[in-house]
């Protein structure tokens, strides 16, 4: 039997992201503008032009922009809310994602027809949380992240009445579902007013030191082993007692941070991306609404990746049909920290190891341009180079209506003489693909061997 296929919302920082997403099969989009959403950098919905062309062109193309207002935010901003928003409103944006009730209140009093989705940074885990949201007027909640695929059955069960969304892919926070105090302790840029630094991601190295009798470090010295002391000498245990570790980023050489660390482990660490995409099929089964991934301040080439992989597994898992496992080999050509699937599987079964340790190398590509224009007479297309690419390389153009391969065996620079490298980002070069290929992103293969390719002739 046809299953009922749950949205795929996708990211947006600007409207060449919006229609990159709904080119590639999104149902619906959400931005924010900076002020009161989560996304301070690479976001140009802050200019309400911009924002009025975006939501009306998701309306021209029948889909949805929802706007994002999830700040938690101080007394300064809770004073102009209402009047800063009310032009806003007046553009029929389809959904508000917001997390302060305090925010909701104000919306639901001024404007008791708009649609208010729940953010995942108002942490909802439990059924009754969502039913205490429903009834103050909250058509949708947006789990949190930390979460089983059991615990987001649970919910859908218990909650028949309520929207429920769930990310499927992007960055992870260390911190519960976002609620993190590292940049605001670094750098003063709070993340929960949308300026994170991301300081969980920096270079730091560790140390060790000794602490004397009151409690103070001695001297520093790096550990560069796999034992308690520098150099990875192993100390006696009543050495070991007086060590403390400590971490330095590499912006602040000699400033020593102690490692606090309980039963749990310690948190300034780097997590891992979420890529759910093997779990679709069970998502779809469930009964959740929306599946979302994560990413506005990221490119278009990432939109266009990410939503044609999940509008795929979307549509076979409603079919009836098991995952392509090339899918995650497309999405492992994206510039990822490494990719976990979160909370949703505590432990990986022995059944999805293959897709874990597979198809990871064999889709493998690197984002190098994008094809901007075609020369007719000459026969070549132009493209803006963002990555080094080479005379031989396999490329794969990613478009709407499928990608192709080619083998590129020859290449013209900006004035026409031929070329064997494209040197990178700045650059343009002319390439033998065809006038179709206008408007494609363009990805080199890493691993050659993927795919039999279209060749193009020299």
């Amino acid at each position: 039997m046809k299953r009922k296929a749950p949205e795929l919302l996708a990211p947006a920082g600007s409207l060449a992201m919006l229609e990159t997403a709904f080119a590639f099969g999104a149902d619906a989009i959400y931005a924010g503008q900076p002020r009161y959403s989560l996304r301070v950098r690479n976001n140009d919905f802050g200019d309400l032009a911009v924002l009025k062309r975006g939501i009306d062109r998701a309306h021209e193309l029948g889909r949805k922009f929802f706007l994002v207002s999830n700040i938690f935010p101080h007394g300064n901003k809770i004073k102009n809310y209402v009047p800063n928003m009310a032009p806003v409103i007046a553009l029929k944006p389809d959904a508000m994602i917001m997390s302060d009730p305090g925010l909701i209140m104000m919306v639901r009093e001024t404007w008791p027809e708009m649609e208010i989705h729940l953010s995942v940074q108002a942490n909802t885990v439990n059924a009754a949380a969502v039913r205490f949201w429903n009834k103050a007027g909250v058509k949708r909640v947006i789990l949190s992240r930390e979460l089983s695929l059991d615990q987001v059955e649970q919910i859908r069960q218990d909650c028949p009445d309520s929207e429920i969304e769930v990310f499927v892919h992007g960055a992870l926070c260390i911190a519960y579902s976002g609620r993190c105090l590292l940049s605001g302790y670094f750098n003063h840029r709070d993340a929960n007013q949308g300026t994170c630094t991301n300081a969980c991601r920096w270079d730091y190295k560790t140390h060790t030191a000794q602490v004397d009798a009151s409690g103070d470090v001695l001297s520093p010295e790096r550990a560069e082993g796999h034992g308690c002391g520098g150099g990875g000498q192993t100390l006696p245990k009543e050495a070991r007692d007086s060590i403390s570790y400590l971490l330095e980023e590499s912006n602040r050489p000699g400033e020593f941070m102690p490692i606090e660390e309980d039963e749990h482990g310690t948190y300034v660490m780097n997590s891992k991306d979420l890529r759910a995409i093997e779990h679709v099929q069970r998502l779809v089964e469930i009964g959740v609404d929306s599946l979302k991934i994560e990413g506005r301040t990221k490119s278009a080439y990432y939109v266009a990746r990410t939503v044609q992989s999940y509008r795929q597994a979307i549509d076979d898992a409603v079919a009836g049909r098991s995952l392509d496992p090339a899918l995650i080999g497309q999405l492992e050509g994206l510039a990822n920290r490494g990719y976990t699937s979160g909370f949703y599987q505590r432990h990986t079964p022995q059944e999805t190891q293959n897709y874990l340790r597979g198809y990871s190398e064999s889709g493998r590509s690197q984002y190098v341009g994008d094809v901007v224009a075609f020369d007719a007479t000459r026969g070549l297309a132009q493209v803006s180079v963002k990555n080094k690419f080479s005379v031989g390389d396999r490329l794969e153009l990613i478009q709407p209506g499928g990608n192709v391969d080619y083998d590129i065996t020859r290449m013209e620079n900006a004035e026409g003489q031929a070329i064997e490298v494209a040197p990178g980002s700045g650059h343009t070069v002319w390439l033998p693909l065809p006038a179709s290929s206008v408007g494609a992103f363009v990805a080199r293969y890493v691993n050659l061997a993927v795919t039999t390719p279209e060749p193009v002739a020299g």
